[in-house]
């Protein structure tokens, strides 16, 4: 009988899966774009993302449709803290409306053909809806003030539960990826884990989350710097950082980049708490940042921090802060759009134009 792998022996495998974008292929899409009827550089960032379509994909005409979306779940022991304008029965109750195909990111996952999956990490209540995968690892973390929020075991567990559900979707056809949260405190949690990652004060990291008002608002900042002084990560082990600090719903997320990356599928970022699980991707492994196209700019002023760290600029700025992997999924049709111009936008030779007239 074979045993089967522990969840630290998968992490290394999957990070050994994971290789940098193909260069060479960006190279030939960006003396490519160069022949096609326009002025050079007219098209501006979508040539650019053009070019990282084939680099990720290694393709001249890289496939980007259909998109794939999954939406992880979970609570956070940090909310009796009072943290949230919502109570945490909201997580659940949100959980069930991805189910029936009522929440925004139901809604925009149609508009672009999507298929959506609702993955249970870790729901604190038990959960038995029809269209959701049940993978809790438990049941919510624990209060991050009192002790560390999860173990490294359940961290790697809920990392391969995200890198599980990529796999289904890529199995299923998925030739991108749109990686979406629901979770009560997520925001509390994300702007800990970048605190500590970044060493940026936490009042400035620190928005309004899902509504509080500005007490509110110096209570929560409150509550993060004493969970990082009683946590003490260690900012050079994203994966202490992301036991101690961060929630099941956000290790799953950095597991599904690092899926992503390992089958060479574009993955597009959302906003605050989707980029943080993100830097975490990258903090495992570097060449992740290749495969990450960043989808928009949040109104929670943290996500500008982690953004700079990852040397990122989104493709949308619609004063949004929803979550859900919603941000990400307006913005997949400019992706769609720069691997239609490599596909079907005709060269100066096709079209018969002369490249001196433009």
């Amino acid at each position: 009988m074979v045993n089967e792998p522990t969840a630290e022996q998968r992490l290394q495998i999957l990070l050994e899966r994971i290789n940098a974008v193909d260069t060479a292929a960006a190279e030939r899409s960006r003396a490519y774009i160069d022949t096609l009827t326009k002025p050079l550089g007219s098209l501006g960032r979508l040539e650019a993302l053009a070019i990282q379509l084939s680099a990720i994909t290694g393709q001249a005409a890289p496939f980007v449709s259909p998109p794939g979306v999954a939406v992880f779940a979970a609570d956070h022991g940090v909310a009796v803290e009072g943290v949230s304008a919502f109570p945490q029965e909201v997580t659940a109750q949100m959980v069930a409306n991805f189910a029936h195909g009522g929440a925004a990111i139901n809604v925009f996952a149609r508009q672009i053909g999507a298929q959506v999956e609702v993955i249970d990490v870790g729901v604190a209540s038990p959960l038995s809806l029809p269209g959701v995968v049940d993978a809790k690892v438990r049941y919510g973390t624990a209060n991050m003030v009192q002790e560390d929020a999860m173990s490294r075991e359940e961290a790697l567990s809920a990392i391969s539960v995200g890198a599980d559900s990529v796999g289904r979707l890529a199995e299923k056809g998925a030739k991108s990826i749109i990686v979406g949260e629901m979770g009560i405190a997520n925001t509390t949690a994300s702007s800990a884990m970048l605190a500590a990652f970044t060493q940026a004060p936490v009042a400035t990291v620190v928005g309004a989350g899902t509504g509080i008002n500005s007490a509110q608002q110096a209570h929560k900042v409150a509550v993060i710097e004493q969970a990082l002084h009683a946590r003490q990560a260690d900012s050079n082990d994203p994966l202490d950082v992301l036991r101690k600090l961060g929630g099941l719903e956000i290790a799953a997320m950095a597991g599904a980049y690092l899926a992503a990356s390992a089958h060479r599928l574009p993955a597009i970022v959302d906003g605050f708490i989707a980029t943080v699980a993100a830097l975490t991707a990258c903090r495992l492994c570097p060449e992740v940042r290749g495969y990450l196209v960043f989808g928009h700019r949040s109104e929670e002023p943290g996500h500008s921090t982690v953004l700079e760290a990852l040397q990122a600029e989104p493709l949308l700025a619609l004063g949004m802060r929803l979550g859900e992997g919603s941000g990400a999924a307006l913005a997949f049709p400019l992706v769609q759009a720069a691997a239609a111009m490599l596909k079907e936008m005709a060269t100066f030779t096709q079209a018969g134009v002369s490249s001196n007239a433009v």
